[in-house]
């Protein structure tokens, strides 16, 4: 046992002066020796010895990250370079021979966090994106290359094979899924935890859930607190509190990211028949059914990806999942009015939705709008994304993936200006143009 005013040898404490003959500075050079990997503790393995090689190394080769490491809780258990990496990295020129960081590799010492996640909708992440049509038009640095709808879905499980090609075509960074959030070398619980630590992914064009929260009254309080504002006990629910509780890595939604639910391909019990005939509509435009109702091969895909409630359990248990988070600060019966009013919203943007969709749809059945050569049906397709083939059809993909996103995660994140102002107007206006421009074609097509 070290002490700084003492050296504990022989279980009888001497002054430092004697062990070292000068003064306490030399202990502490003698310590931080050790910690920089110049010198290593008797009794030090073969690991030990490989890790202070790596730490000597990387003091000069990539200082930040030694710095990083050296305030994280692996540092204090022993936990280094070596222990996750493992390989047989020497020198700059065989960098290649690292070990791939993965949620596996955390797994090995963080068991349940990792079972929690796999089963979670963020495991999913990397298949979603790579299901999309769209995602294979992309110039590959937006994918791949991690520079844009990668960068987020990376943390997505991969296997070894997808890994593997990735190294190959150079992506060698970003495949170990945990540190999106536990960002790395530090690995900070504190920093997780904190509801900045979801912004980078959940903001902008399709789910801006940080601008959402951030100036929401659950956000502002959640500031006002760091602020000394209001009082440590306040209540203010940050993004894990609501969708990670008591640290639960299993993150899912009851509606999931298509605000879709269907009870085998039947309505959810309760629902008017106008919301199903509306909501059929949607999934048509999603390809999930063919323009004659019949599944096809996405519903499977939908279905793996976890985008979408696809029976009435599925979706019952994350309601009750999330009554529960919110009955941490509100009663039962406010948490459930508050969260009947946000499928309330729903049913009312898919009727604007579905309405926007038969328009377009009818031009195509009219022969006015030709069925391009990449889509499966002669209708419109919501997840060709900004890759439509017309104004028209992108309009209509602003409407789906950008206005009715605001509008429906503003009710259930409690943010009356975006699902107001942000969402529900902005559809009202995307659908009247898409009936004013869908006339104006039809007049140019001789079918007015």
């Amino acid at each position: 046992m070290f002490s700084l005013d003492g050296w504990w040898t022989g279980g009888r404490q001497r002054p430092v002066e004697s062990v070292f003959g000068a003064s306490k500075l030399a202990l502490v050079a003698f310590l931080g020796a050790i910690g920089a990997g110049l010198l290593l503790p008797p009794g030090a393995t073969a690991a030990d010895e490989e890790g202070a090689a790596c730490i000597k190394c990387h003091r000069d080769v990539t200082p930040n990250i030694v710095a990083d490491w050296e305030l994280s809780r692996h540092h204090e258990e022993g936990v280094d370079c070596s222990s996750c990496h493992l390989g047989d990295h020497k020198s700059a020129d065989d960098v290649a021979k690292i070990e791939t960081i993965t949620a596996e590799t955390c797994g090995d010492c963080h068991e349940d966090q990792f079972e929690q996640f796999s089963r979670g909708k963020h495991a999913f992440a990397w298949a979603a994106l790579k299901a999309m049509p769209t995602t294979h038009w992309k110039p590959m640095e937006l994918i791949d290359g991690m520079k844009g709808c990668g960068g987020c879905h990376k943390l997505g499980l991969k296997s070894k094979e997808e890994i593997t090609k990735l190294k190959a075509e150079g992506s060698t960074f970003g495949h170990a899924s945990c540190d999106a959030c536990h960002t790395r070398h530090t690995f900070s619980l504190k920093e997780a935890r904190e509801p900045e630590a979801c912004a980078t992914c959940h903001m902008g064009f399709d789910h801006p859930q940080w601008e959402m929260y951030s100036t929401s009254k659950h956000g502002v309080r959640h500031e006002m607190k760091r602020n000394g504002t209001l009082p440590s006990t306040a209540a203010a629910p940050t993004c894990q509190h609501c969708h990670m509780p008591k640290g639960d890595h299993e993150v899912r939604t009851a509606w999931g990211f298509l605000a879709v639910r269907t009870n085998g391909l039947a309505p959810y019990p309760g629902e008017s028949e106008q919301w199903w005939a509306d909501r059929v509509t949607i999934l048509q435009a999603l390809g999930v059914l063919d323009p004659q109702g019949n599944p096809t091969d996405r519903l499977g895909v939908v279905d793996q990806a976890q985008v979408a409630r696809l029976t009435a359990e599925s979706f019952d248990k994350e309601r009750a999942r999330m009554l529960s988070a919110c009955g941490d600060c509100h009663s039962e019966n406010f948490a459930r009015a508050e969260l009947e009013k946000g499928d309330g919203i729903i049913e009312q943007i898919d009727h604007l939705m579905a309405e926007a969709i038969r328009v377009v749809a009818g031009l195509y059945e009219d022969g006015i709008l030709q069925k391009p050569e990449s889509y499966t049906y002669a209708f419109p397709d919501l997840l060709t994304f900004h890759d439509s083939p017309t104004p028209i059809e992108n309009r209509l993909f602003t409407m789906h993936l950008k206005h009715r996103m605001r509008a429906f995660q503003g009710a259930f994140h409690a943010n009356p200006d975006y699902t107001l102002w942000y969402g529900w107007s902005e559809m009202v206006q995307d659908l009247t143009e898409i009936k004013a421009e869908a006339e104006e074609m039809r007049r140019n097509h001789g079918k007015r």
